[in-house]
């Protein structure tokens, strides 16, 4: 297992820019509704993961919970690449502004999904943090948006004095602006973490976009059209990144062996165990032991997940030069028992699967092969 940053770096930027293209993806082909639907169970389940777990090693515990919570964002956000700006006014009210360029909507991704996209996280977390901490009289006031082309996302917290109802959990007061800046005043992250341990952050902070974003945008839209549409985003943003991430890492575009280095570091990246051996012939094996990507996932959700992660890695190598086959087998494949999946698909793309192996629950060997 590597602690190469630069690998570690290439994951983070792999991961974000496929939960980027499915956001497209899902924008272009199913509309505004679902992708509202989609944003708020996604960032309801990301609340329910991560916020109050993250506490106590962000060293919250103890301050009022309109602050705690501002500070929690701007930490949380800025550890995983995204920049956030924290303004308190006073123990009762505490300020967020997000900085561009917008890490969920980077580059032109910005002018492709609605308004619905950012009503979805703001009520799927912002305004159920005082739900959380047992605060009736804590909300969230968003005064700007990204899609109505105002400043940015921007409110603040504010516990109000009395219990709030449902619907006033957030409310918006566009004509309101945000305090002064002050550098002073911004949180940091705790002293031990370096700068591999925020690299990991980064990663991780991307990575679970991509697992949470899958697993409930299956509640949405159901577990075959999830699938379908999951893979056809993960083997184009594979083809498209392939390039950019083999220069991070220091990688080529060659023969086999070269692709299997690619795989072997990028899984690496992940912080994964990999081994290359020979499979005879001009194949070469690479064995991932770990899968980060799954770990800790249902069986019907890892099942989602290897269906569409296994395309970022057949849509790399179909980008090569030299044109390759990619052979996947492991456990972890079968799908949930009321799952079928479109027979064309994989056919389609040249991408097979092996299910004869059970070499571990937490074990895939890659067989990278040339194509005549």
């Amino acid at each position: 297992m590597t602690n190469d940053i630069d690998c570690i770096a290439a994951q983070a930027h792999l991961h974000h820019a496929y939960f980027l293209g499915l956001q497209l993806m899902i924008s272009s082909r199913k509309g505004p509704t679902v992708m509202g639907d989609w944003t708020f169970r996604l960032f309801r389940k990301q609340h329910e993961e991560k916020f109050l777990s993250s506490f106590e090693k962000l060293g919250l515990h103890g301050l009022p919970d309109a602050v705690a919570c501002a500070r929690y964002h701007v930490l949380a956000n800025n550890m995983g690449g995204v920049a956030v700006e924290f303004m308190p006014e006073h123990d009762r009210k505490a300020w967020v502004r997000f900085r561009y360029p917008r890490w969920m909507f980077a580059g032109p991704v910005i002018c492709g999904l609605p308004v619905e996209v950012s009503r979805g996280f703001l009520n799927g977390w912002y305004a159920h943090n005082g739900v959380t901490l047992k605060n009736p009289k804590l909300g969230f006031v968003c005064v700007s948006e990204d899609m109505t082309g105002q400043f940015g996302l921007c409110g603040y917290f504010r516990e109000f004095d009395r219990a709030l109802e449902p619907h006033e959990r957030l409310t918006f007061a566009p004509d309101e602006v945000p305090p002064v800046f002050c550098a002073a005043e911004q949180p940091q992250p705790p002293a031990d973490w370096d700068p591999l341990r925020l690299a990991k952050a980064n990663r991780n902070y991307a990575m679970d976009y991509v697992r949470n974003g899958l697993t409930t945008l299956q509640e949405v839209i159901g577990p075959l059209e999830a699938s379908e549409l999951g893979r056809l985003a993960a083997r184009l943003i594979g083809q498209q990144y392939f390039a950019e991430t083999a220069e991070m890492i220091g990688a080529v575009d060659g023969d086999v062996s070269d692709a299997a280095d690619y795989l072997a570091r990028m899984f690496e990246g992940m912080g994964d165990e990999v081994e290359i051996a020979e499979a005879g012939g001009t194949a070469v094996d690479v064995h991932q032991h770990g899968l980060r990507i799954v770990r800790g996932l249902s069986s019907a959700d890892r099942s989602l997940l290897l269906q569409c992660w296994r395309e970022l890695w057949a849509g790399a190598l179909s980008a090569q030069q030299l044109r390759k086959s990619l052979v996947l087998e492991g456990p972890g494949l079968q799908e949930d028992p009321g799952f079928e999946e479109d027979p064309g698909f994989e056919e389609d793309l040249g991408f097979e699967e092996k299910k004869g192996s059970q070499k571990g629950r937490d074990s895939l060997v890659w067989r990278i092969s040339a194509l005549a």
